[in-house]
């Protein structure tokens, strides 16, 4: 047997196992502009470090923010393996297997494809470390207590990657994992019951976010007033056809993430929303 070429054929796939396991930086950078990861993971300061934590979540159960996702070793998650970070995101567990608050919208997450996981952690890997301390959240007392999120999780929450769905078009199934999976936009465009759970019902027929601020209704039913094109520029300008300028919130979600989207996902975006069933606007 020639052991030249075979030890040379078995770096070869030695190599293309470590890179496969290593994933894509820059994609993984796309990945996370596609999920709007800086916004919830850098403070609203003007000089804030991007993905060093600090930006603060109101809701109904107190103030969540968003942790140091920077691979500093003590401030941000630098010690975690490729494996704590699919937990994570899979199954919504700490590394010390305690479970995350679903505020961190694992619900949706749990559903990124295994390659898009990998990409992304490498994205991570290669960011700037931070030595900004995550700010601890501030909930009400009887909201503090991670043991309860047990019962909430087998209630409410299914975890695993994306199916698409047979019998639609590849388009089709490829907004739904944008929408479902890494934009998650049914974390504010849905709203939720008394326990903080999304109504499966009601999906994306838009929702109260409190302090006089609406996420707004993304099915058909608002949005079969504007063209195809009409919508595009909404997504990328943060403009309406009649000039008005979209709200805060909203405006950064078009500035971070979906002005940043290539012009097929955005497409495939849009064509998702098209295939929903119109429900009408949740009640004021």
């Amino acid at each position: 047997m020639r052991r030249g070429p075979a030890l040379a054929g078995l770096f070869f796939l030695l190599g293309c196992t470590l890179a496969f396991a290593q994933g894509d930086a820059k994609r993984g950078e796309y990945l996370s502009k596609a999920g709007g990861c800086v916004g919830c993971h850098t403070d609203t300061r003007k000089d804030a470090e991007p993905y060093a934590g600090g930006r603060a979540l109101k809701t109904p159960f107190g103030s969540f923010y968003g942790p140091n996702i920077t691979p500093h070793p003590q401030a941000g998650i630098g010690r975690w393996t490729y494996n704590d970070f699919v937990r994570a995101m899979r199954e919504g567990r700490r590394p010390d297997g305690e479970n995350y608050f679903p505020a961190f919208p694992y619900p949706s997450f749990t559903r990124i494809s295994d390659a898009d996981l990998r990409d992304l952690w490498a994205y991570l890997r290669s960011l700037k470390p931070s030595a900004r301390s995550s700010r601890p959240h501030e909930l009400g007392i009887l909201y503090r207590w991670r043991v309860s999120l047990y019962p909430w999780k087998w209630l409410f929450f299914d975890s695993g990657p994306f199916r698409p769905e047979p019998g639609k078009s590849a388009a089709v199934n490829r907004g739904a994992y944008l929408v479902q999976a890494l934009g998650h936009c049914g974390e504010c465009h849905t709203p939720r019951n008394l326990l903080g759970a999304p109504k499966k019902d009601r999906y994306l027929a838009g929702a109260k976010l409190g302090e006089s601020t609406n996420a707004a209704n993304l099915t058909p039913t608002k949005l079969k007033k504007y063209g195809d094109g009409e919508l595009k520029d909404i997504l990328t300008s943060g403009l309406y056809p009649d000039g008005d300028v979209m709200g805060e919130t909203m405006g950064e979600v078009v500035r971070n993430t979906t002005s940043q989207l290539a012009p097929q996902d955005l497409d495939a975006l849009i064509a998702y929303l098209r295939s929903l069933r119109p429900l009408p606007d949740e009640p004021k």
